[in-house]
C-alpha cells in the first residue's frame, strides 16, 4: 500500500511481459484486498489518500491505529461506538490481533477513572482473557499500570489483577456487577436482559414485530368487549378500549387494582421493550456502551 501511496502511477506500469500489477496479482491468486487495491486508478488512489486506502484495504491495521488514538485521548465513547457499529468479524479480528496493545494503552492512559473507561477495559479483557498475562518489553499490563510513570487509577489496577481463568469462567454481566460502581447495580437486571434480547433479535424489525405480537396479544375490553383493548397502566390485568370505558368501570375496578410483584416485573419488561425499540433505531446495542443502554435505564428518562 505504501508503494501505491507514494507512487500512484505504479498501478499502470507494465513488466517485461506487458502485465499490469493487477494482472500479476490475479494470476498469482492474491487476496481480495490486494486485488482491490491494485484495481484502483491513479486518480482514485490520489483521491482516497493514505487514510482512505488503509481503511478499505488494511482495515485491521487502520482500526488499530484509530483505537489507540482514541484511548490515548480518553475518547472511550468512540471506542465503544466503533465496536458496536462495525461488522462483528472485523471487530473480532482487530481485538484478536491487537488486544494486548489496547490493554497496554489503557494501563498507560487511565489515571482518571470513568465508567466508560472501566467498561472498555472489561470488554477488551472479556474477549481475550489471556491478554492479561501478555508482556511488552518484559513488563506485564499490571506493571505498566502500577509504575510511577503511568500511575493508573485503582479500579483499572484491580481489573488487571484478575486472572484469565476468572474472566473465562465469569459471565460478562457478573463482571459488570462486581467491578462497576454500585450506583448502577439496580439496573443491571433489565440492562442485561435487554442487551441479550437485542443481540438475539439481530436488529431485525420484522422479528421484533412478531415478538411484540406475542407479548401483546389481542385483548377484549372488559366493559364492551371491543378488540384491541389496552391494559390498565397500574395493574396490567384489566383491559379497556377507551378512557370512557375505563372511567365507567373504575368504581368497581379500583378495589382490585394494585401492583403486585409480577406486575412490577411486567413494567420492567415494557421498559425493556421501549429500550429495544430505541436501540434498533440508533447505535450502541449489544453489550454497551453504558452511555446508550445503562444511562437510558437510570431514573428519569422519558419514554
Amino acid at each position: 500500500m505504501s508503494l501505491v501511496y507514494y507512487n500512484e502511477e505504479a498501478l499502470t506500469t507494465l513488466n517485461k511481459r506487458g502485465e499490469t500489477p493487477l494482472e500479476i496479482a490475479r494470476g498469482s491468486e492474491a487476496c481480495a484486498e490486494i486485488i482491490g487495491l491494485l484495481s484502483l486508478t491513479p486518480e482514485e488512489a490520489r483521491s482516497l489518500e493514505w487514510k482512505g486506502m488503509a481503511r478499505l484495504y488494511a482495515p485491521v491495521a487502520y482500526w488499530n491505529s484509530e483505537m489507540v488514538k482514541w484511548i490515548r485521548s480518553r475518547s472511550y465513547a468512540d471506542c465503544h461506538k466503533w465496536i458496536n457499529e462495525h461488522d462483528d468479524e472485523l471487530v473480532r479480528e482487530v481485538l484478536k490481533y491487537y488486544n494486548s496493545n489496547f490493554l497496554r494503552e489503557l494501563a498507560c492512559n487511565s489515571q482518571t477513572y470513568s465508567d466508560s473507561l472501566m467498561f472498555l477495559a472489561l470488554r477488551i479483557i472479556h474477549r481475550y482473557p489471556l491478554s492479561l498475562t501478555d508482556t511488552y518489553n518484559g513488563y506485564t499490563m499490571l506493571e505498566f499500570a502500577e509504575s510511577t510513570q503511568f500511575n493508573a487509577c485503582s479500579e483499572i489496577r484491580n481489573v488487571l489483577r484478575l486472572t484469565p481463568n476468572y474472566i473465562s469462567s465469569t459471565p460478562f454481566p457478573t463482571l459488570l456487577l462486581n467491578l462497576l460502581p454500585t450506583k448502577h447495580h439496580e439496573i443491571y437486571g433489565p440492562y442485561n436482559t435487554v442487551c441479550q434480547f437485542i443481540k438475539h433479535m439481530k436488529y431485525d424489525k420484522a422479528e421484533l414485530t412478531e415478538v411484540e405480537a406475542v407479548l401483546k396479544p389481542i385483548r377484549k375490553c372488559d366493559v364492551c368487549s371491543s378488540l384491541g383493548a389496552k391494559p390498565c397502566s397500574r395493574c396490567k390485568n384489566t383491559f379497556y378500549c377507551s378512557a370512557e370505558c375505563q372511567k365507567s368501570a373504575w368504581k368497581k375496578h379500583k378495589k382490585s387494582c394494585k401492583e403486585s410483584t409480577s406486575e412490577a416485573e411486567l413494567r420492567t419488561l415494557h421498559k425493556g421493550i421501549a429500550l429495544l425499540n430505541m436501540c434498533i433505531q440508533r447505535s450502541g446495542a449489544g453489550d454497551g456502551p453504558t452511555s446508550v443502554v445503562v444511562d437510558f435505564l437510570l431514573p428519569g428518562p422519558a419514554y
